[in-house]
Protein backbone atom coordinates (compact mmCIF):
# COMPACT_ATOMS: atom_id res chain seq x y z
CA UNK A 1 0.00 0.00 0.00
CA UNK A 2 1.34 3.47 -0.84
CA UNK A 3 1.88 5.76 2.11
CA UNK A 4 -0.59 8.56 2.59
CA UNK A 5 0.72 12.00 1.59
CA UNK A 6 1.79 14.25 4.42
CA UNK A 7 -0.42 17.01 5.73
CA UNK A 8 -0.38 20.48 4.21
CA UNK A 9 1.29 21.89 7.35
CA UNK A 10 3.99 19.21 7.26
CA UNK A 11 4.59 19.90 3.58
CA UNK A 12 5.01 23.63 4.20
CA UNK A 13 7.39 22.98 7.10
CA UNK A 14 9.48 20.71 4.89
CA UNK A 15 9.77 23.49 2.32
CA UNK A 16 10.72 26.03 4.97
CA UNK A 17 13.63 23.83 6.00
CA UNK A 18 14.81 23.15 2.46
CA UNK A 19 18.09 24.89 1.55
CA UNK A 20 17.31 24.83 -2.19
CA UNK A 21 14.08 26.70 -1.49
CA UNK A 22 16.00 29.38 0.39
CA UNK A 23 18.70 29.50 -2.28
CA UNK A 24 16.21 30.10 -5.11
CA UNK A 25 14.24 32.58 -2.98
CA UNK A 26 17.43 34.57 -2.34
CA UNK A 27 18.21 34.69 -6.07
CA UNK A 28 14.71 35.87 -6.95
CA UNK A 29 14.70 38.39 -4.11
CA UNK A 30 18.04 39.82 -5.19
CA UNK A 31 16.83 40.17 -8.77
CA UNK A 32 13.75 42.06 -7.62
CA UNK A 33 15.75 44.36 -5.34
CA UNK A 34 18.41 45.11 -7.96
CA UNK A 35 15.76 46.01 -10.55
CA UNK A 36 13.68 48.08 -8.11
CA UNK A 37 10.84 45.58 -8.46
CA UNK A 38 10.66 45.68 -12.26
CA UNK A 39 11.36 41.97 -12.53
CA UNK A 40 8.38 41.21 -10.31
CA UNK A 41 6.20 43.61 -12.29
CA UNK A 42 7.10 41.71 -15.45
CA UNK A 43 5.99 38.43 -13.89
CA UNK A 44 2.80 40.02 -12.57
CA UNK A 45 1.90 41.21 -16.08
CA UNK A 46 2.70 37.75 -17.46
CA UNK A 47 0.46 35.96 -14.95
CA UNK A 48 -2.32 38.48 -15.55
CA UNK A 49 -2.04 38.11 -19.33
CA UNK A 50 -2.21 34.31 -19.13
CA UNK A 51 -5.20 34.54 -16.80
CA UNK A 52 -7.05 36.86 -19.16
CA UNK A 53 -6.31 35.10 -22.44
CA UNK A 54 -6.57 31.42 -21.49
CA UNK A 55 -9.30 29.64 -23.47
CA UNK A 56 -12.16 27.70 -21.91
CA UNK A 57 -12.19 25.03 -24.63
CA UNK A 58 -8.96 23.21 -25.53
CA UNK A 59 -7.92 22.62 -29.13
CA UNK A 60 -7.00 18.99 -28.49
CA UNK A 61 -8.24 17.87 -25.11
CA UNK A 62 -7.34 14.17 -25.45
CA UNK A 63 -5.84 14.03 -21.95
CA UNK A 64 -7.06 16.55 -19.38
CA UNK A 65 -5.24 17.16 -16.09
CA UNK A 66 -7.62 18.64 -13.52
CA UNK A 67 -5.79 20.37 -10.67
CA UNK A 68 -7.23 19.93 -7.21
CA UNK A 69 -7.27 22.54 -4.48
CA UNK A 70 -6.88 22.53 -0.73
CA UNK A 71 -10.19 21.31 0.70
CA UNK A 72 -10.04 21.18 4.51
CA UNK A 73 -12.42 18.59 5.97
CA UNK A 74 -13.52 17.75 2.44
CA UNK A 75 -15.13 21.13 1.77
CA UNK A 76 -14.74 22.33 -1.82
CA UNK A 77 -14.49 26.09 -2.33
CA UNK A 78 -15.76 28.10 -5.30
CA UNK A 79 -12.53 27.69 -7.28
CA UNK A 80 -12.50 23.91 -6.89
CA UNK A 81 -16.17 23.69 -7.85
CA UNK A 82 -15.52 25.79 -10.98
CA UNK A 83 -12.75 23.42 -12.08
CA UNK A 84 -15.09 20.45 -11.79
CA UNK A 85 -17.85 22.30 -13.63
CA UNK A 86 -15.46 22.98 -16.51
CA UNK A 87 -14.30 19.36 -16.59
CA UNK A 88 -17.90 18.19 -16.91
CA UNK A 89 -18.55 20.78 -19.62
CA UNK A 90 -15.57 19.50 -21.61
CA UNK A 91 -16.76 15.93 -21.19
CA UNK A 92 -20.22 16.73 -22.52
CA UNK A 93 -18.90 18.65 -25.53
CA UNK A 94 -16.15 16.19 -26.51
CA UNK A 95 -15.19 13.40 -24.10
CA UNK A 96 -11.41 13.19 -23.65
CA UNK A 97 -9.65 9.86 -23.83
CA UNK A 98 -8.36 10.34 -20.30
CA UNK A 99 -8.96 12.63 -17.32
CA UNK A 100 -6.34 12.77 -14.57
CA UNK A 101 -7.47 14.15 -11.21
CA UNK A 102 -4.59 15.64 -9.24
CA UNK A 103 -4.02 16.21 -5.56
CA UNK A 104 -3.37 14.42 -2.30
CA UNK A 105 -4.60 15.08 1.20
CA UNK A 106 -3.78 14.65 4.86
CA UNK A 107 -4.02 11.26 6.55
CA UNK A 108 -7.59 10.51 7.58
CA UNK A 109 -9.09 12.95 5.09
CA UNK A 110 -10.21 12.39 1.49
CA UNK A 111 -7.62 13.43 -1.06
CA UNK A 112 -8.23 16.26 -3.51
CA UNK A 113 -8.29 13.69 -6.32
CA UNK A 114 -10.91 11.62 -4.51
CA UNK A 115 -13.03 14.68 -3.82
CA UNK A 116 -12.79 15.66 -7.48
CA UNK A 117 -13.93 12.20 -8.54
CA UNK A 118 -16.90 12.36 -6.18
CA UNK A 119 -17.76 15.83 -7.46
CA UNK A 120 -17.63 14.76 -11.10
CA UNK A 121 -19.84 11.73 -10.47
CA UNK A 122 -22.30 13.92 -8.56
CA UNK A 123 -22.46 16.18 -11.62
CA UNK A 124 -23.55 13.29 -13.80
CA UNK A 125 -20.29 11.94 -15.15
CA UNK A 126 -20.61 8.25 -15.98
CA UNK A 127 -19.18 5.84 -13.42
CA UNK A 128 -17.12 4.16 -16.15
CA UNK A 129 -15.52 7.42 -17.32
CA UNK A 130 -11.74 7.04 -17.86
CA UNK A 131 -10.67 8.78 -14.67
CA UNK A 132 -7.19 8.37 -13.22
CA UNK A 133 -6.38 9.55 -9.72
CA UNK A 134 -3.00 10.96 -8.69
CA UNK A 135 -3.56 11.16 -4.95
CA UNK A 136 -0.07 11.61 -3.48
CA UNK A 137 0.98 15.19 -4.34
CA UNK A 138 0.79 18.29 -2.16
CA UNK A 139 1.59 21.12 -4.59
CA UNK A 140 1.52 21.99 -8.29
CA UNK A 141 5.02 20.74 -9.05
CA UNK A 142 4.30 17.41 -7.38
CA UNK A 143 0.96 17.25 -9.26
CA UNK A 144 2.77 17.37 -12.58
CA UNK A 145 5.76 15.24 -11.64
CA UNK A 146 3.47 12.46 -10.49
CA UNK A 147 1.24 12.86 -13.53
CA UNK A 148 4.33 12.49 -15.72
CA UNK A 149 5.05 9.14 -14.09
CA UNK A 150 1.44 8.06 -14.43
CA UNK A 151 1.30 8.95 -18.13
CA UNK A 152 4.94 8.38 -19.05
CA UNK A 153 6.49 5.85 -21.37
CA UNK A 154 7.01 2.51 -19.69
CA UNK A 155 4.56 3.04 -16.83
CA UNK A 156 1.99 0.36 -16.08
CA UNK A 157 -1.55 0.62 -17.34
CA UNK A 158 -3.82 2.13 -14.71
CA UNK A 159 -7.40 1.07 -14.20
CA UNK A 160 -10.00 3.83 -14.49
CA UNK A 161 -10.79 5.39 -11.14
CA UNK A 162 -7.85 3.79 -9.34
CA UNK A 163 -5.52 5.72 -7.08
CA UNK A 164 -1.97 5.51 -8.40
CA UNK A 165 1.07 4.96 -6.14
CA UNK A 166 3.88 7.19 -7.36
CA UNK A 167 7.54 6.34 -7.04
CA UNK A 168 10.02 8.81 -5.58
CA UNK A 169 12.11 8.70 -8.77
CA UNK A 170 10.03 10.07 -11.69
CA UNK A 171 10.63 8.42 -15.03
CA UNK A 172 11.66 10.60 -17.95
CA UNK A 173 9.59 10.32 -21.10
CA UNK A 174 10.97 9.97 -24.58
CA UNK A 175 8.70 12.60 -26.10
CA UNK A 176 6.56 15.45 -24.75
CA UNK A 177 3.18 14.39 -23.42
CA UNK A 178 0.26 16.19 -25.01
CA UNK A 179 -2.02 17.31 -22.19
CA UNK A 180 -4.60 19.94 -21.31
CA UNK A 181 -4.06 21.76 -18.00
CA UNK A 182 -7.40 22.68 -16.39
CA UNK A 183 -7.32 25.04 -13.44
CA UNK A 184 -8.39 28.45 -12.18
CA UNK A 185 -7.26 31.37 -14.33
CA UNK A 186 -4.94 32.85 -11.73
CA UNK A 187 -3.18 29.47 -11.39
CA UNK A 188 -2.55 28.72 -15.06
CA UNK A 189 0.75 30.59 -15.50
CA UNK A 190 2.32 28.49 -12.75
CA UNK A 191 0.88 25.30 -14.26
CA UNK A 192 2.25 26.20 -17.69
CA UNK A 193 5.73 27.02 -16.33
CA UNK A 194 6.06 23.74 -14.44
CA UNK A 195 4.62 21.71 -17.31
CA UNK A 196 7.19 23.20 -19.68
CA UNK A 197 10.03 22.46 -17.25
CA UNK A 198 8.87 18.86 -16.90
CA UNK A 199 8.63 18.24 -20.64
CA UNK A 200 4.90 18.31 -21.25
CA UNK A 201 3.40 19.55 -24.50
CA UNK A 202 0.62 21.45 -22.76
CA UNK A 203 -2.31 23.68 -23.59
CA UNK A 204 -4.34 25.63 -21.06
CA UNK A 205 -8.01 25.48 -20.16
CA UNK A 206 -9.53 28.01 -17.77
CA UNK A 207 -12.19 26.97 -15.28
CA UNK A 208 -13.93 30.34 -15.29
CA UNK A 209 -15.55 31.78 -18.44
CA UNK A 210 -13.67 35.07 -17.98
CA UNK A 211 -11.30 36.80 -15.58
CA UNK A 212 -13.08 38.99 -13.05
CA UNK A 213 -10.71 41.60 -11.65
CA UNK A 214 -11.91 41.65 -8.08
CA UNK A 215 -9.61 42.45 -5.12
CA UNK A 216 -9.43 38.76 -4.16
CA UNK A 217 -8.46 37.78 -7.70
CA UNK A 218 -5.78 40.46 -7.91
CA UNK A 219 -4.32 39.24 -4.62
CA UNK A 220 -4.26 35.73 -6.01
CA UNK A 221 -2.49 36.92 -9.15
CA UNK A 222 0.02 38.91 -7.07
CA UNK A 223 0.82 35.80 -5.05
CA UNK A 224 1.11 33.63 -8.16
CA UNK A 225 3.41 36.21 -9.76
CA UNK A 226 5.73 35.99 -6.75
CA UNK A 227 5.68 32.20 -6.93
CA UNK A 228 6.35 32.12 -10.69
CA UNK A 229 9.13 34.70 -10.31
CA UNK A 230 10.78 32.69 -7.54
CA UNK A 231 10.53 29.37 -9.39
CA UNK A 232 11.54 30.63 -12.84
CA UNK A 233 14.52 32.69 -11.68
CA UNK A 234 15.65 29.93 -9.36
CA UNK A 235 15.57 27.45 -12.24
CA UNK A 236 17.44 29.81 -14.56
CA UNK A 237 20.08 30.33 -11.87
CA UNK A 238 20.42 26.58 -11.35
CA UNK A 239 21.00 26.12 -15.08
CA UNK A 240 23.50 28.97 -15.19
CA UNK A 241 25.48 27.58 -12.25
CA UNK A 242 24.96 23.95 -13.32
CA UNK A 243 23.46 23.08 -9.97
CA UNK A 244 22.20 19.62 -10.85
CA UNK A 245 20.66 19.04 -7.43
CA UNK A 246 18.41 22.08 -7.77
CA UNK A 247 17.59 21.25 -11.40
CA UNK A 248 16.54 17.75 -10.45
CA UNK A 249 13.80 19.30 -8.31
CA UNK A 250 12.12 21.11 -11.20
CA UNK A 251 12.85 19.05 -14.32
Amino acid sequence: MPSRPRSRAAHVLALVGDRDVWHSAAVAGAACVLTAGLVYVGYFVHVLRVARKAPCVPERGECVLVFGKHAPAGRLDHDFEARLDRAVSLWRERPPASVVLLGGGASGEPTEAELARQGLLARGLAADAPLRLEAQSRDTMENLRNARVLLGVGTATVAAGAAVPVSSSPQLVAAPLRVTLLSSRYHLARCALFARQLGFDAELCAAEPRLELRPRTLLRIAGEAAYVCWSDLGTRWARLTRNHRMLSRVT
